[in-house]
């Protein structure tokens, strides 16, 4: 490898800084690099950079295939930069620090575990109530006690008859007791922490709950850290309400009160900007110099230089000693502010959607913090309380306490399906998959990231706010999509190709396929605590809506890989506002639509009114193969915990049947260790991502000789992929291969069974495997006549033709058969449902009062249908593009 690998702010140009550091991952050709260790940075002028690197993925004969690269915060960050494994020698570990900052430290004792960045280091007790004692920026204490509060109501308002003054809220406090030193370098650190909620009143009659997971990102010298919060929901949803999750930070303030300066930021780089004593506006001046040193932020000159008829009279202006900003929709922030409690709020102003930001310091020193995703999750919460004492307390409220409580209990009494017969009934009317007890979101998770500043002093205004726009949206290095593409990962797609008018007009439709999604959230208000990231499965022409409220065609769950998608979307442009669509879409389904503890754990809830409704519970939700690109792409250790969580997801088999109410042999089949029904398709193919992943990712043998073992066992198989489902033997971790029967479902290939497929033909090399698999692709969309000949009878149950095109166009490419491209483009030109002409590709205005609010129409009806149509044209281009009509 040589050292001319580009790396690309993915919004553009350079941000001004830094503040905290960064990283990133990228893949590397099989057998180009030895190791992580070999690699170095340099910037745009070729000078070396500080850096580290570890591996995330290694390619079966050992070489690195993918690492994560940190670099230092800076204060001048270069416009791109160039990752090398040869050439040069790397600077020391460190590297050359930015102006007042040094090396990253991490120092370990048996009660505390200490990190320096060089701006700032901060204790961390190994247990206790605190996730960290204490934060010092230049020698001062600028936060202390940073601890996780949660809020526990015991029902609904409208539920009981006493009204909201009967019931009953019970206040909890995180309690860390695990803390490890996860990553440790001269450029990066990362510290894990682990707990639960425990109630303050002993006597609450309440156990501990909602497990979290909170982790701290440091780098060498940094101002600000990253804090990544996830918990579980592990209550019951029919007797406890969560009322109230966040993150509070005693605040020590040293100054005098008009000294002391409140900053929230409001919508598009708004700010509000106060003294918790102010100056200004008073019937007597105090002084021009004196006002504009409180507005900036600056020191006010001595009391004695001030107008006495104000410096004389301080104590009779009010201190503000409590400031609040409330975000409890999409669309609106309201901020207001006290004296102290007993005493009316006063209303300052509101907004649209607040930055999610606030700040609170001295001219000795503060603390900030911003909420990445602030308004997109509503109802937040941002508290400053006690600013007019020596100790202050901020609050980063998650779910805020003046929402309504969270009702995670089922929408409906389950309308008498009380048994499999009754539910199918139901799902041919609603498609909802009904199942008592199984709509049930005990399990589900959520993640939030946070930014924490350690300030010296008041900032200019304007630093705050790109503060508050980094928080928000934190900069991000990228490869470009020519190299990715270059080191051949995650299989069959090409960089963005306009070179010819028939590519040009399909890079339009996925153009506009993305654009209307994008703009169906910002309409739709697809915005919320356990919503956001997700889109909806099909639309409702009637009513002019999505089907929010119709079984299962509301919430898509990665119904038909959405996720697959975008990401390959993202891969091939290079787009920033693709890769965050993806980033929320990931984020979101694998916390919130798949189980995190439980029965269930490990399995991800089919597309439902609610993420958690549906009554199938399976892999094909859950899959790594929608979680790899963001951890790959990103070396995000929380996607790591997901993928680990699913190592051993093959265990799921022996408690839940996925097909259990369709089953055909249901009357003799007995789930046991040595003969579970696995399908070949949805279920194979998750399993396989999993064991893939794993084995990239740690070398594990048990991952290796499944994925292996299984692929053999399906090239054994007398109709390979077309058996449809094979006995799986747990323990072994193989499939009998003696079944001799044909069962072809249209949804076996479409939930990453292709892309895993791909993969695994060039990575192994099990001649096979790949017979069956070419067979199955060639086959699928065949002539009746073509699988008789080939198989002895037609295939039954093919749907999606649009979909399954691109496995034509696999086995064309392949075989190198140019009757099979043909066929294959034939095939996705005619089968498209609803994306098959052009018209398609338009938009409708619909107006009130046939609305609520002014929305954009289009005729597609289904993500399904947008999915595997932009994952059909990205395969076919990369397979098949020269063939096309």
């Amino acid at each position: 490898m040589t050292d001319n690998t580009l790396i690309r702010w993915i919004d553009g140009g350079a941000p001004s800084e830094i503040s905290g550091g960064t990283t990133w991952g990228m893949p590397f050709a099989r057998g180009s690099v030895a190791a992580a260790s070999s690699l170095s940075v340099t910037d745009a002028g070729g000078a070396f950079v500080a850096s580290q690197a570890w591996p995330l993925a290694t390619w079966p004969d050992g070489s690195l295939k993918w690492a994560g690269l940190a670099l230092p915060a800076t204060s001048s960050p270069s416009e791109a930069y160039h990752v090398g494994s040869d050439g040069g020698t790397p600077p020391q570990a460190g590297g050359e620090p930015a102006a007042g900052g040094g090396s990253l430290t991490v120092t370990e004792t048996a009660d505390t575990l200490t990190v320096d960045t060089g701006n700032l280091h901060m204790v961390l007790n190994r247990t206790g109530s605190t996730l960290f004692s204490s934060l010092v920026r230049g020698g001062t204490e600028v936060a202390r006690d940073a601890r996780l509060v949660s809020l526990l109501q015991d029902g609904i308002a409208d539920d009981k008859d006493g009204g909201a003054g009967s019931l009953k809220r019970d206040a909890f406090t995180g309690e860390v007791t695990a803390v490890v030193l996860e990553h440790s370098g001269p450029v990066r650190a990362v510290v894990r922490l682990e707990g639960q909620h425990r109630p303050d009143a002993p006597d609450s009659g309440h156990d501990s709950w909602l497990p979290f997971v909170v982790r701290f990102y440091f780098h060498a010298n940094a101002r600000s850290v990253r804090m990544v919060h996830s918990f579980i929901w592990d209550g019951d949803a029919d007797r406890d309400f969560l009322a109230g999750l966040g993150v509070r930070f005693t605040v020590p303030l040293r100054a005098e009160l008009h000294n002391r300066h409140v900053r929230i930021a409001g919508a598009d780089g708004g700010f509000l900007t106060e003294g918790v004593r102010g100056l200004t506006g008073l019937r007597r001046d105090p002084g021009e110099e004196i006002r504009r040193a409180q507005v900036e932020g600056r020191p006010t000159p001595p009391l004695a230089g001030w107008n006495p008829e104000v410096s004389e009279r301080l104590h009779l202006i009010p201190a503000w000693n409590d400031y609040t900003l409330s975000q409890l929709t999409a669309d609106g922030f309201e901020l207001r502010k006290r004296t102290a409690p007993g005493h009316a709020w006063v209303g300052i102003s509101g907004g649209t959607r607040s930055a999610g930001f606030c700040s609170l310091t001295d001219t000795l020193g503060g603390f900030g913090v911003g909420i990445k995703d602030f308004w997109q999750s509503h109802p937040g919460q941002l508290d400053i309380r006690n600013a007019a004492t020596d100790e202050a307390s901020l609050t980063a409220w998650l779910y805020s306490p003046e929402a309504q409580p969270m009702d995670l209990r089922f929408y409906h009494d389950g309308l008498g399906q009380d048994t499999f017969e009754e539910q199918l009934e139901g799902l041919e009317v609603t498609y909802e998959d009904y199942e008592p007890g199984f709509g049930n979101a005990r399990g589900i998770a959520r993640t939030h990231e946070l930014t924490l500043f350690a300030y010296e002093s008041t900032p200019a205004t304007e630093s705050l706010a790109a503060d508050a726009a980094s928080a928000s949206t934190p900069a991000l290095l990228q490869a470009t999509p020519e190299y990715l593409h270059s080191v051949g990962v995650f299989g069959n797609w090409d960089p963005v190709d306009r070179s010819t008018p028939a590519r040009a007009e399909l890079e339009d439709h996925l153009d506009f396929l993305f654009d209307f999604y994008a703009g169906q959230v910002e309409q739709r208000r697809w915005y919320g605590f356990w919503n956001y990231g997700d889109v909806m499965h099909t639309y409702d022409h009637d009513r002019h809506v999505w089907r929010y409220d119709v079984g299962g065609y509301a919430w898509d769950n990665s119904e038909l890989s959405p996720d697959l998608w975008l990401w390959y979307s993202y891969l091939r442009s290079g787009r920033a506002d693709i890769f965050r669509f993806a980033e929320a879409m990931t984020r979101h389904t694998g916390e919130v639509d798949v189980y995190h503890l439980g029965p269930w754990k490990g399995l991800g809830s089919r597309h439902n009114v609610q993420h958690w409704g549906c009554s199938a519970k399976q892999l094909r939700i859950s899959t790594p193969a929608y979680r790899r690109f963001y951890y790959y792409l990103t070396a995000d250790e929380r996607t790591g915990d997901l993928l680990t969580e699913l190592v051993d997801s093959d265990q799921n088999f022996l408690g839940l049947d996925p097909v259990r109410k369709v089953r055909p042999d249901a009357d003799t089949y007995r789930p046991n260790r040595e003969a579970l029904g696995v399908g070949l398709g949805t279920d194979w193919g998750s399993l396989a991502a999993t064991w893939l992943t794993d084995w990239e990712r740690t070398g594990n043998p048990r991952s290796r000789d499944r994925l292996l073992g299984t692929m053999a066992d399906i090239g054994a198989l007398k109709y390979g992929f077309l058996t449809g489902e094979a006995l799986y033997d747990l323990d072994k971790g193989r499939f009998d291969t003696g079944r001799e029967l044909i069962q072809v479902s249209h949804l076996s290939a479409v939930f990453g069974l292709v892309e895993i497929c791909s993969e695994l033909v060039d990575l192994v090399g099990d001649p096979e495997f790949e017979r069956a698999w070419l067979q199955y692709c060639r086959l699928f969309l065949a002539g009746k006549e073509e699988q008789v000949e080939a198989v002895g009878q037609p295939l039954e149950g093919i749907y999606l033709t649009q979909a399954h095109s691109r496995l034509t166009a696999y086995a064309a490419a392949r075989l190198n058969d140019p009757d099979l491209a043909a066929r294959a483009w034939a095939s996705f030109a005619e089968g498209g449902e609803h994306l098959n002409h052009e018209s398609a590709f338009t938009l409708r205005r619909i107006e009130p009062p046939h609305v609520l609010l002014p929305v954009d129409e289009a005729p597609t009806v289904s993500t399904n249908d947008a999915s595997q149509f932009g994952l059909a044209v990205i395969q076919n281009l990369a397979l098949i593009g020269h063939h096309l009509p």
